[in-house]
């Protein structure tokens, strides 16, 4: 087969002339706890060690944590995988705006985020509107442990949309009726599927993509119209008391989500470098591998090697080729 090179500089450095350097290319890749990270950061690394010959090593951590560590350019966290925008946006301005030191990739991919409940229970209970989780009734049901509250799940630890959608919770005026839960992902997962084979009521932060969406017959529920206006978040990360300093009354805009990588990666290995670049995918990508790894319960390093094989086309372009 004949190529054509497209990318001089990282083209040389997957020939077979260059594979002594290819020896020093290394990366270490942060991986958040959400499944959809894990399942980038994986195909990253699969690129990485099969079609650049590097070496490759996962890191977990969370959205600070890994920020950090691109900052401090020594080579501890290299890359982040999966970062929401605007969500994640303290972060970016604090690092790739302010201190230059951490790149943002200019391929993202579209997501959306709000709150679902199951098909069965919503229809059961005409829950449409987020508004309807204010509900006494509603409530009621979904009060697992009987303090009188409903719970919902609102995010992982560490999660920057579990802070928005905790003062949401607080400003949809739900406060009285529904207690927000913060959990690693995998408690919602098990907590959707107790809901469903018990007929309980669940309400849960979800966002696409997911594989959630595989998984379970869910639907999200409507939200008052984004609104600029009424969305002032205030992150930790910029403020102590971020808490009464933000407002969010309304839905989120729709996100764009890119990886991002320390500046320092291009002096280090700089094939590496260039190819995350290139990088790219879609919703539809990474709810496919997201659903692999967490409804089949497979090795997310097993999945991306089997979609990096049966994409090669795209990889390719990817790296120049």
């Amino acid at each position: 087969m004949k190529y054509t090179f497209k990318s001089l500089g990282l083209a040389a450095a997957v020939s077979a002339l260059a594979l002594p350097v290819l020896a020093s290319e290394e990366v270490k890749i942060g991986v958040p706890s959400w499944t959809g990270a894990q399942a980038i950061a994986h195909v990253l690394g699969h690129v990485v060690e099969t079609r650049i010959g590097g070496q490759v090593e996962y890191v977990p951590g969370n959205n600070a944590t890994i920020f950090q560590a691109m900052d401090q350019g020594k080579g501890d966290i290299d890359v982040h995988p999966d970062v929401w925008l605007p969500n994640q946006e303290s972060f970016t301005k604090q690092y790739v705006d302010e201190a230059g030191t951490v790149t943002l990739s200019t391929n993202p991919y579209q997501g959306n985020q709000g709150f679902c409940v199951t098909k069965d229970f919503g229809e059961a209970n005409n829950i449409t509107d987020i508004a309807d989780l204010g509900r006494p009734d509603v409530a009621t049901l979904m009060d697992s442990d009987g303090n009188g509250k409903g719970e919902m799940w609102i995010g992982a630890p560490g999660w920057a949309s579990a802070n928005v959608n905790e003062v949401k919770v607080r400003d949809y005026g739900l406060l009285d009726f529904i207690e927000p839960i913060r959990a690693e992902e995998a408690v919602k997962t098990a907590r959707i599927k107790d809901s469903i084979a018990k007929g309980e009521g669940y309400a849960f932060y979800c966002y696409e993509p997911h594989a959630v969406w595989f998984m379970f017959d869910v639907q999200m529920l409507t939200e008052p119209t984004f609104d600029p206006a009424k969305y002032v978040m205030v992150q930790p990360s910029d403020d102590p008391d971020w808490y009464n300093k933000s407002m969010v009354a309304t839905k989120d805009a729709l996100k764009d989500v890119q990886i991002a990588w320390s500046n320092s990666l291009v002096d280090r290995s700089p094939a590496i470098a260039e190819f995350f670049q290139n990088f790219q995918l879609n919703a539809e990508d990474v709810s496919q591998l997201a659903f692999e790894i967490s409804a089949n319960g497979r090795d997310p390093g097993e999945v991306a090697a089997e979609w990096v094989e049966a994409n090669s086309e795209r990889v390719d372009g990817w790296l120049g080729l």
